[in-house]
């Protein structure tokens, strides 16, 4: 027993019981990882570059180039051409959803999450979060730069976020393709080249840039149930009108199918690795 005197003793008596604090939920864990990549557009302001000049120069070049030839006018093209172009920026960036998982990989940021206790999805929910930004902000890009020459949304500004929201909904949904790629390729140089390589096909033969009933009978066939000329005839009924409820389920059916499916894969794979 100490030799300490009782009354030296710490007094106890004035300290209460302070409960642990609950843990952290998974929405709560996502939007701590979304809020990074929020903040790799502040400290990596030059990955912007590539997201505001793409969009830009396809959009002008498409509607100048190709307008005359192909519908007549360019007023008349730009209004068909301009809700294919988000479609289109929506896909390509959504690459970048893998090229920057596998950085954080190969510098060994991921180690360091998985040792965490922490909601297992909540990294690429961050990621996601990341994407969604681009969409909105290359959206925005294309939607003024029409607007600036002469693109009229016949549906307004309700159509307009209609669109919007449908954008998000096929960007988040196509993202887990390259989230698997991001896991399973090394190199986010690589990851580049084969995303690209795999939508290069889905977004040119596609009813984006012309109308279909110009194509030969087989090419049609694929464009017809080419899940992006689905998504590109739902936004643009929603910003040009003639768009049907139908129209928006057919979009979403890919978008829906893959999260489904390869959700639980990235998850697997990142459990793995």
């Amino acid at each position: 027993m100490s030799d300490r005197p009782m009354n030296d003793l710490p007094d106890t008596a004035g300290l209460r019981h302070v409960a642990r604090p609950p843990k952290p939920s998974a929405f709560s864990n996502a939007l701590v990882f979304g809020w990074r990549a929020v903040l790799k557009f502040k400290h990596v302001p030059e990955q912007l570059f590539d997201l505001v000049m793409t969009p830009i120069m396809f959009t002008l070049l498409f509607t100048f180039v190709f307008g005359g030839a192909l519908a007549g006018s360019t007023g008349d093209y730009l209004q068909f051409f301009l809700p294919g172009i988000l479609v289109q920026t929506v896909m390509f960036n959504s690459v970048y959803s893998g090229m920057g998982l596998s950085t954080d990989l190969g510098k060994g940021l991921f180690d360091r999450f998985r040792s965490l206790p922490i909601w297992p999805l909540a990294p690429f929910a961050g990621l996601m979060v990341g994407d969604i930004l681009r969409h909105l902000i290359a959206a925005t890009i294309i939607l003024t730069i029409g607007l600036i020459l002469g693109y009229r949304p016949e549906t307004g500004i309700l159509g307009v976020f209609g669109a919007f929201a449908l954008l998000v909904a096929i960007g988040f949904g196509m993202g887990w393709i390259f989230m698997v790629l991001g896991l399973l390729i090394r190199t986010p140089t690589t990851v580049m080249t084969m995303g690209f390589t795999f939508l290069f096909p889905l977004v040119f033969a596609s009813n984006i840039m012309v109308d279909p009933a110009t194509m030969p009978g087989w090419l049609r066939a694929f464009v017809d149930v080419n899940p992006v000329s689905l998504m590109t005839t739902a936004i643009r009924g929603l910003m040009n009108g003639g768009g049907s409820f139908a129209d928006v389920g057919l979009a979403l059916i890919a978008p829906a199918l893959v999260t489904a499916i390869l959700a639980p894969v990235t998850l697997m794979l990142y459990r793995r690795r």
